[in-house]
């Protein structure tokens, strides 16, 4: 099958491999940047930022959710999955933006939602109007509610985002949502369903797509016998054996297995990663088996605290899953669902707790005593320039180029995302913080972000963050990031490292090519080996290394 008839590419058609140790720019499109002012990012808006794109040195762009949506859920509430959001563009726009970052040298992920649909998808709206036990209800998950009536929904399960996990329909019966009640589940045992994800894999493979993140890959099959659990028994339930009623349960690999034979369909074959939350690497490796997606992400490394001797155990364990499975590591420190790392290094250390959970200085709205914002920055720097010397793909999120931290200030008015609102532990106020518009100019009504505003509000302290600013500046974030990405690209080889110092404060590896990465985790310079500095992210003096800093040395 080929690509786009649209896409000129300078990309080669034979490279199976391009992902293994791809640098891939998440695009959060609706905050990226607004071509037409309304407000909002769109596809054109992406288009227009290739170039930007291309000098960044990143090899793919991962694009969130641009489907049509309520956005009950930050366009993760899919109303149509084969169509784009009119607010955001065509399917046109759709091959034009394709055709450029193709021509440009950048691969295209784009997101799939499958554990769910929004409830005006057209299939959950013929089961609104289908009766019980209707083949249009048998798309999704519906029950009868427990209670003389049937009153009480089926279980006391609680939502991901907070809230009742089920929601009652006019006729009495109940449908099951994970998530917010505006995105029903779907029944996977059901062969539509899974024919019909076929259907739209192919529909964007067609379109030149060269790769999907799937969301939540974890949660598609369930079992869910006439006598269902309490939350309690569920929460107490094993999530290592594969056997879990609501996730990560074995069959869904026969899904992906599915998905491989569409996957090799194409030349070179298309790619993807999962999103998958689950409770061990063993689990997670599943995932990411040449017979399945090929790629899941790991998340340990944005868990941790900025601590020599977590991330060596993390990039071990991670390298020996690589082993295992064939497949290649991802590492990553920020996300359209998480606080901006610069943010997070900036306060006490998490010791352990969720980086979704318990970041007050978030929570409090920001206050400046709580937070050392140049450390945070330092340590970012250090954390990222680690990380995109290691082997495996590097997921980077837009504007963490820029150093941004997260925007706590924002009024409850002006809040979009339900974990917000349905008082879910994300931090208390959400994930909207890292959701703002970027800045690409110093002034304006939304720092270059569109010609009248943005959807959230930016705050004035983002001026000197415009990519305006920055990239005049060669000691500016956005520099540093365009130097090593060109460096890792001149630099990158096979998928090994050698640990050749390694202690509580530093670690030093090795990889081909006498490329030699040195990470000081403690606060006083460290000397560095002979050889030449070819980036760092601090100063380096007399050959050694500020504290909280990364280099790169040839030798």
């Amino acid at each position: 099958m080929a690509e786009s008839p649209h896409t000129e590419s300078t990309l080669s058609p034979s490279d199976a491999n391009w992902w293994r140790q791809a640098a891939v720019y998440q695009i959060y499109p609706r905050s990226f940047a607004d071509s037409n002012g309304d407000g909002l990012g769109d596809l054109p808006g992406v288009t227009s930022r290739v170039p930007y794109l291309k000098a960044l040195g990143i090899d793919a762009v991962w694009l969130s959710p641009f489907y049509p949506s309520a956005l009950a859920d930050g366009g993760y509430d899919v109303d149509d999955y084969r169509n784009v959001d009119p607010r955001l563009g065509t399917l046109d726009d759709f091959d034009e933006m394709a055709a450029a970052l193709h021509a440009a040298g950048i691969r295209l992920i784009v997101d799939i939602v499958p554990n769910h649909s929004s409830n005006r998808h057209v299939w959950f709206q013929e089961a609104l109007a289908a009766p019980k036990g209707s083949p249009a209800r048998e798309r999704y998950i519906f029950r009868d509610g427990r209670g003389p009536n049937g009153e009480l929904p089926p279980t006391d399960w609680v939502g991901a985002f907070g809230g009742p996990g089920w929601t009652q329909v006019s006729d009495g019966q109940w449908y099951l949502h994970f998530f917010t009640p505006e995105q029903p589940d779907f029944n996977w045992d059901n062969p539509e369903v899974r024919e019909d994800f076929l259907t739209t894999l192919r529909f964007w493979a067609d379109r030149g797509v060269d790769g999907f993140r799937v969301d939540v890959a974890n949660l598609l099959v369930k079992d869910l016998p006439a006598d269902l659990p309490s939350q309690a028994e569920l929460d107490a339930m094993d999530r290592t054996s594969g056997t879990h009623p609501l996730m990560d349960r074995d069959e869904v690999h026969e899904i992906y297995a599915q998905w491989r034979k569409v996957f090799n369909e194409y030349i070179p074959p298309r790619f993807a990663v999962a999103e998958a939350w689950v409770e061990t690497p063993e689990r997670r490796a599943r995932y990411a088996s040449p017979e399945g997606l090929g790629q899941a992400f790991s998340f340990d490394l944005l868990e941790a605290d900025f601590d020599a001797t977590q991330f060596h155990r993390i990039i071990n364990d991670n390298l020996e899953q690589v082993r295992l499975t064939g497949s290649t590591s991802t590492w990553v420190f920020s996300n359209h669902d998480v606080t901006r790392h610069a943010t997070r290094y900036g306060l006490p250390p998490l010791n352990g707790r969720n980086v979704k959970q318990g970041v007050e200085w978030v929570k409090a709205g920001g206050p400046a005593e709580d937070i050392d914002l140049e450390r945070g920055l330092r340590r970012a720097k250090a954390a990222t320039l680690l990380m995109l010397a290691l082997p495996g793909a590097a997921y980077l999120y837009q504007g963490e180029e820029l150093g941004l931290h997260e925007v706590a200030d924002i009024p409850a008015e002006q809040r979009q995302d339900p974990c917000f609102f349905r008082g879910a532990d994300y931090n208390g106020l959400g994930r909207d913080g890292c959701r703002v518009p970027l800045p690409w100019q110093a002034d304006g009504t939304s720092f270059g972000f569109g010609a009248n505003g943005a959807h959230l509000p930016q705050p004035e302290w983002f001026a000197p963050y415009a990519v305006s600013v920055e990239e005049k500046d060669p000691a500016s974030t956005l520099s540093f990031y365009r130097r090593a990405l060109a460096l890792r690209h001149e630099l990158q080889g096979p998928e090994t490292l050698e640990w050749d110092d390694v202690d509580e404060n530093v670690l030093h590896f090795v990889r081909p090519g006498n490329w030699h990465v040195v990470t000081n985790f403690g606060t006083a310079p460290v000397a560095l080996p002979d050889g030449e500095v070819l980036l760092a992210s601090a100063e380096v003096e007399n050959g050694m290394l500020s504290g909280e800093a990364t280099a790169w040395i040839r030798r």
